[in-house]
């Protein structure tokens, strides 16, 4: 039987795998995936907030118990972040095009940057109300498709549509952990701190975090033919907003020091253990 020690590496790794069949399969999609890929994977830094009130996986150099951070969680989340950007076009075999004129220059979408920032806003104030993690986690970034369909309705079908696809990508390999190392799940996972929901051993989190995943990444791609407009905008709020670049810089800021002070408790937490086993 796998130990537990390497069963998070691998299993983040296993999401490399059909990320690196997609990128060599759809050449047009390589750019999409790059960019996605390179901005989620830094959310794999915001890994000390969930440990342990989310779960304890086991990790390469025991990191994540000791530290808060870990090296698997920046391969998953360059893995899935790459994958959730196209795997709607890929499914149906469409491709990312550049926006309309008359859609960039409509009212509604000058603020679609802005709506893709409104889950780090809304993330370190949802943060501090007494609930798990994963809770303030999924319900940001819900806050934020649900301000980009109010910007972009034309991409409401994709948006769910995505968000389903993904949930079943997702499913497939949260089955796979659990057939492949039974009770792994029961094990790492604090459930008792969630609601105790599963389906088929999938904790109710993980599939709400999945769905939400997936119609929000969908919309974190570049403009294929737009250089200078990442995201296709013509006009952008956040350009000639400078009170609202304040509050967002605000909210980073408040969100590094959470960082680093789950960091901190963790080394404090994991030097206090050590010296209970050496006393």
């Amino acid at each position: 039987m796998m130990t537990d020690q390497y069963i998070w590496l691998i299993w983040s790794s296993a999401f490399l795998l059909p990320w690196a069949i997609v990128y060599a399969a759809f050449p047009v999609h390589r750019r999409t995936m790059l960019w996605g890929s390179i901005f989620t994977a830094p959310f794999g830094l915001t890994e000390p907030l969930f440990v342990p009130e989310y779960w304890s996986p086991p990790s390469l150099f025991d990191l994540a118990l000791r530290t808060g951070f870990d090296i698997e969680s920046l391969i998953f989340c360059f893995a899935i972040g790459g994958i959730g950007a196209v795997l709607y076009n890929v499914f149906t075999g469409k491709s990312t095009a550049t926006v309309s004129h008359e859609e960039r220059c409509s009212p509604r979408h000058r603020y679609h940057r802005a709506a893709l920032a409104s889950p780090f806003l809304v993330f370190p104030l949802l943060y501090f109300l007494p609930w798990n993690p994963i809770y303030p986690s999924i319900a940001a970034m819900a806050v934020g498709t649900i301000a980009t369909m109010l910007c972009r309705p034309d991409l409401m079908t994709k948006t769910w549509i995505g968000g389903v696809l993904f949930l079943v990508y997702y499913a497939i390999f949260l089955t796979g952990l659990e057939w492949s190392a039974p009770g792994y799940i029961d094990r790492v996972w604090n459930l008792d701190a969630l609601t105790g929901l599963s389906i088929l051993h999938m904790p109710l989190e993980e599939l709400l975090f999945a769905i939400a995943f997936g119609r929000l990444d969908h919309h974190l791609q570049p403009s294929p033919h737009a250089p200078g407009h990442a995201f296709g905008e013509a006009h952008d709020p956040l350009a000639v907003a400078p009170g609202f670049q304040l509050h967002l810089v605000g909210c980073l800021q408040i969100g590094l020091e959470l960082l680093l002070q789950r960091a901190a408790q963790h080394r404090i937490a994991a030097c206090q253990n050590q010296f209970i086993v050496q006393g």
